[in-house]
């Protein structure tokens, strides 16, 4: 493998499955997107972000594919590149040796998901409203449709905005416990009294053991805290900068 720095999680290390949550480190790109770029929808030098990509893929000794994504509870199973360019989905699923699934972040959740006795992997892009939705059931779904068990699927949650660092409003809040009173533990109380700080790798992570996957974590990494390794758009929304980068989290079958 190249010389790239990545994280990975123990849960993922696993016999003929490769996976890196990537950091912005080792890459091309300069300016706000200096490092490793992988954001093909950023206004980047789109030859910087490809070389980027290429040099994700060849980390990962495969075919790099990542969907438009568009923070919905979409996940398609692919065997390849898109003939027709990338739809849109948030998570991407495969059980084809050398198909790298990717998952596109800069804050949003990365989840990738393994069954190593199926050879089923699968990436997902989790902001919080694919989270609410059903991101991370559609991509189990999806998985067990290639042969996969969901007690038999292990799943970590990559580089993220961290519960210290997502601060939210009380409409936010609202709307999670609308759907379920019981989301209120995700919940803290932030600087002032119409403030509320998130959880969301911990809410991620609440929904994965919900749906049956009982073995994962969170690498406990914060996007927006850790400016040396990861891009972050709320970090750039707070300095008024007009783009941020994009990480990738990446998985494939050897």
């Amino acid at each position: 493998m190249s010389a790239l720095p990545v994280l990975t999680s123990s849960l993922l290390d696993l016999p003929g499955i490769r996976h890196a949550f990537f950091t912005r480190q080792g890459g091309v790109s300069e300016g706000i997107y200096a490092g490793l770029n992988v954001g093909v929808g950023s206004s980047d030098d789109p030859a910087a972000v490809q070389e980027n990509r290429r040099r994700a893929a060849e980390h990962l000794k495969g075919t790099l594919v990542t969907a438009y994504q568009v923070h919905s509870p979409t996940a398609l199973v692919t065997d390849g590149p898109w003939p027709a360019g990338p739809p849109q989905a948030d998570a991407v699923v495969s059980a084809t040796p050398g198909v790298i699934c990717g998952a596109l972040s800069a804050d949003c959740a990365p989840i990738l998901l393994a069954d190593p006795d199926a050879r089923v992997v699968a990436a997902a892009h989790a902001g919080w409203k694919g989270a609410l939705t059903g991101v991370a059931e559609a991509a189990i779904a999806r998985m067990e449709s290639l042969g996969a068990r969901r007690d038999n699927i292990r799943a970590a949650v990559g580089p993220c905005i961290g519960p210290q660092s997502y601060e939210v409003g009380l409409e936010f809040a609202h709307r999670f416990l609308q759907a379920d009173s019981a989301y209120a533990k995700f919940f803290h109380s932030g600087l002032t009294d119409d403030k509320r700080m998130f959880d969301l790798p911990g809410f991620v992570l609440a929904r994965l053991k919900a749906a049956g996957v009982r073995r994962c974590e969170w690498i406990g990494r914060d996007t927006c805290a850790e400016e040396d390794l990861f891009f972050s758009n709320r970090r750039a929304f707070k300095r008024g900068e007009p783009d941020y980068g994009r990480l990738l989290s990446a998985i494939v079958l050897a």
